[in-house]
């Protein structure tokens, strides 16, 4: 009896000891692609050396982002998130433009987690610094290229665009400011 259960129990144990190792293992894969269109003219602000969409070049789409954990890894960008910024149009959290001179942040689609950390604050490290910023919008990883979006490609997944106070209490040059890699976590 003893063995017929440790024999039934194995198997169930390899396939649940493969599940974990799976799950550990995630990673966020591209969901789709959109086809980028020419912004009409004086439509695409390119203020902290944003992109522009260009015809005919495939963007990738994502739903997800990479798991979050206490020390998530995610490239930090610089967004403007007033009114006539870069960001475009206002937060999704609250539907207000804030000030740069806030840390704030937007996070990639997965990880704004449909506006559920929004008006939380994360904790971001980098640089042998740490900044606590307050989450406003979503840095859109499922669309691009429209008006809606400024005319901008759909972001990756990894992205914390961050105002101007965040790349300042991080102490980066701001010769160096637009990419960067750090890590987060909520707060």
């Amino acid at each position: 009896m003893k063995n017929t259960i440790l024999l039934v129990s194995l198997p169930i144990l390899f396939v649940l000891a493969l599940n974990c190792l799976e799950v550990e293992a995630q990673v966020c894969r591209p969901s789709g692609k959109i086809i980028g269109k020419k912004p009409p003219h004086g439509k695409c602000n390119t203020e902290d050396d944003s992109d522009c969409c260009f015809q005919g070049k495939i963007y990738t789409t994502y739903k997800c982002s990479p798991q979050v954990s206490s020390h998530t890894k995610a490239v930090l960008t610089l967004n403007s998130f007033e009114k006539g910024g870069d960001g475009g149009g206002p937060s999704e959290c609250d539907k207000k433009y804030h000030s740069d001179d806030r840390p704030i942040v937007a996070l990639s689609t997965g990880w704004f987690n449909r506006k559920s950390r929004c008006l939380n604050n994360i904790t971001i490290s980098a640089n042998g610094r740490s900044v606590v910023a307050m989450v406003v919008d979503e840095c859109d990883s499922t669309m691009g290229c429209d008006e809606v979006h400024d005319y901008q490609p759909p972001c990756a997944d990894n992205i914390v665009d961050a105002s101007r106070a965040v790349w300042e209490a991080l102490g980066v040059p701001k010769n160096d400011w637009g990419y960067m890699d750090i890590t987060w976590a909520d707060v």
